[in-house]
């Protein structure tokens, strides 16, 4: 089937050259193309052969030499080609969402394209043959994959689906072939936990240094699992078991490779009631885009911002901000904002913990919180200057929040602006201190350095 593009990025490289939508790619330098992962692989070259094909079936043959910061200007529709998952896992989120929101939000893919190009976490089963030769090929790494267990039958009952049960031979065929991967275990109490738990551990470290990295996350359940396996929530007494079983495979790790190999996720700790390790227990903070280590790493940004920054002190101006979280990291967001408080005494924070009623109280994290749960839970406060929103609340590219309530509707109903804050220290300090006033650095004006 032949590649068809779908869209041209005005002013690039092959818009100039007069391929437009409708268009099929047919190969790169002689390789012919299939996918976006094709392109994306052999567009790094600097001088390159694409072969067009017009829809009426004229073929062009460009030569091509870009810059190195150049590319060819193609534009994906991932949703319409996107592998979707062939499993009913028990812990399927997707599973778990009310019916009436926006058709993206039900699609499950299972698509190692996504895993190596954003990050998404894949469970072999969709894989051919073909397909793992090509990531071998192409040198495709690092993979996300998720593991959940081990042990074959328990692996075919969570992910429903009897083909699942092979996952440590295609794990093995991805280490002989020197394909770096990170693991993931989606946390079901009374499933894959405790020795379980430990089994799985045990078999995913001997497959280091390939398998870089496990992450440990907790399921999370909202009030719409009609249908679906009951399964408890973490308790915080299953939590801390989780931690110990999770620092004994670290313990061994340390001592044979210097690495802790297997990081819980942030939920675990603040639900087991125990404190969050500093950024250097992450190490390369493999697992982040899974959400293990953020804390750590937001404030390890947030403290070296700190210490590197200062007021002009001409210009301060008393400032009211609104911080929105959930309820899960609302102490640590409460910490942060007294450090800025005690570094800079004119910028007050009203922190708001949001409820989720949308999905359901047992969903506390800041990434589920939708926009109706905001409206119905703030107060209007008129000494307020700005709202704070997580950057992970909040649609990757839009401004859409997962009811499909926009940040402008936000702010309009508030009559106040609502700051999308991205998930990182330096940009809460940057949003809350530099405002429209001057904000210099020890060393230079701060807007020729912004953080």
């Amino acid at each position: 089937m032949k590649y068809q593009i779908n869209h041209v990025i005005p002013g690039s490289v092959l818009d100039e050259m007069g391929v437009s939508a409708g268009d099929f790619l047919l190969s790169i330098n002689g390789f012919p193309v299939e996918d976006e992962l094709d392109i994306r692989f052999f567009e790094d070259d600097l001088d390159l052969v694409v072969e067009i094909e017009k829809p009426d079936g004229d073929v062009w043959e460009l030569d091509i030499e870009r810059d190195a910061d150049e590319t060819l200007g193609l534009r994906y529709d991932n949703n319409s080609s996107i592998r979707r998952c062939k499993n009913n896992c028990i812990f399927c989120f997707i599973d778990q969402m009310p019916s009436g929101m926006r058709d993206t939000l039900y699609v499950k893919d299972d698509d190692e394209r996504m895993s190596f190009l954003y990050g998404n976490y894949i469970t072999l089963t969709n894989l051919s043959e073909a397909e793992k030769e090509r990531i071998v090929r192409y040198r495709i790494m690092p993979i996300n994959i998720s593991v959940h267990t081990t042990n074959p039958e328990l692996r075919k009952t969570m992910l429903r689906n009897r083909f699942a049960g092979n996952i440590m031979t295609e794990l093995h065929y991805f280490k002989d072939n020197h394909i770096a991967m990170n693991a993931q275990i989606v946390l079901c109490p009374g499933y894959n936990d405790g020795d379980e738990l430990s089994r799985t551990l045990s078999d995913l470290s001997r497959l280091y240094p390939e398998m870089r990295s496990v992450s440990v996350v907790p399921i999370g359940l909202t009030q719409f699992r009609k249908g679906l396996p009951d399964i408890v929530p973490v308790s915080p007494d299953k939590a801390r078991e989780t931690l110990d079983i999770i620092k004994t495979c670290q313990e061994t790790m340390l001592a044979r490779h210097n690495v802790h190999f297997v990081y819980p996720g942030d939920e675990l700790y603040l639900t087991a009631n125990r404190e969050i390790p500093d950024a250097a227990y992450y190490e390369d903070f493999s697992q982040i885009e899974n959400g293990v280590g953020m804390i750590a790493d937001f404030e390890k940004q947030l403290k070296t911002a700190i210490a590197s920054q200062k007021y002009n002190e001409d210009c301060q101006k008393k400032r009211f901000y609104g911080i929105i979280t959930g309820e899960l990291a609302s102490p640590y967001v409460k910490r942060w904002c007294e450090q800025i408080t005690k570094a800079y005494a004119d910028i007050c924070f009203e922190i708001y913990t949001i409820v989720n009623n949308y999905f359901g109280k047992s969903i506390t994290v800041s990434g589920l919180i939708t926009g109706s749960d905001i409206m119905n839970q703030i107060p209007h406060n008129k000494k307020i200057d700005a709202y704070f929103l997580p950057g992970n609340c909040v649609k990757h590219e839009t401004e859409m929040l997962l009811d499909d309530v926009t940040v402008t509707e936000l702010s309009d109903h508030f009559q106040k602006p609502v700051r999308v804050i991205a998930n990182d220290g330096r940009a809460l300090l940057s949003e809350a201190v530099v405002g429209k006033m001057d904000f210099v650095t020890k060393e230079k004006q701060y807007y020729e350095q912004p953080l």
